[in-house]
């Protein structure tokens, strides 16, 4: 069984070029916090092999089995980080990490020792903070309205809190229309959309990473209501100035026929006062 200090300086001849060792390329492994990720090493351990499983920059044991004579010897750390989240098959060597959190995203390296040839696997593990669903919420301060149509608009805003390595989008129908990424740090994201309050189409907002996405479609009725009824009331205003106009023109036009007619009543084309007619 090598010792720590033993498999340090083998770790140090591997690294420095010393052994031919077989190297793969680092694998990309991507995975949401809360769920499980298996790190498979695709072989069989049988007798005299060792496997070793260190992580992060310092390299640190996190896992190890060890096969001689029948016997397994098995090491998995339960100290910091990893205490009890690690799990190692006998057989094969996998690990799995359960219920993972940010902390555990970094570089795994995977030492295989079989039948006296040595091989090195690198996962490079990336862990994504849970998805939370985008809220859609109106401005109703910001109405507008056109004065040469009836339609009315009402600005939008989606949002998402406390969220990183994500990209939010506004979509119409399956077109994207805008969007905003941010990368590592934790904030909060806004991005704004003015819509025709009469419009059909369909409207939602898109949160994503690179394994999942959440959707909140858009309600326009229920969040532009608010725009609708100031256009509504001066449609109503407008409409009730042309009414008194019309009214006031017919009015005219009939005192002004009244007029004509009294004055071709009398002989000569006489103006004759209202009082007078009486």
């Amino acid at each position: 069984m090598y010792s720590d200090a033993a498999f340090l300086c083998l770790w140090i001849l591997i690294t420095n070029g010393v052994f031919d060792v077989k190297t793969d390329e680092v694998k990309s492994v991507s995975v949401l916090e809360g769920d499980s990720v298996s790190l498979n090493t695709d072989v069989k351990v049988q007798r005299d092999d060792q496997i070793r499983w260190t992580f992060g920059p310092q390299n640190t044991r996190i896992a190890e089995i060890i096969k001689r004579d029948q016997i397994n010897f098995i090491f998995v750390s339960n100290d910091g980080r990893f205490r009890d989240k690690l799990q190692m098959d006998n057989q094969t060597g996998s690990l799995t990490i359960r219920n993972i959190r940010s902390e555990h995203t970094g570089l795994y390296k995977l030492l295989i020792i079989i039948s006296g040839k040595t091989s090195l696997k690198s996962f490079s593990v990336t862990v994504y903070a849970a998805l939370p669903s985008p809220v859609i919420t109106s401005n109703s301060s910001n109405c507008s309205s056109s004065s040469s149509s009836s339609v009315s608009r009402c600005v939008l805003l989606c949002s998402a809190v406390n969220v990183s390595a994500v990209t939010l989008s506004w979509y119409k129908g399956n077109s994207l229309l805008s969007s905003i990424s941010v990368s590592d740090l934790s904030i909060s994201l806004s991005l704004p959309l003015e819509v025709e309050y009469q419009e059909k189409n369909t409207y939602s907002c898109v949160i994503n990473n690179p394994i999942r996405n959440q959707t909140t479609h858009l309600n326009i009725t229920q969040l532009c209501h608010t725009c609708a009824e100031p256009m509504q009331q001066s449609q109503s205003v407008v409409l009730s100035v042309i009414v008194i106009v019309l009214l006031l023109a017919v009015a005219v036009g009939v005192i002004f026929l009244y007029h004509k007619k009294c004055k071709q009543a009398r002989p000569g084309g006489k103006y004759y006062s209202f009082h007078q007619i009486l």
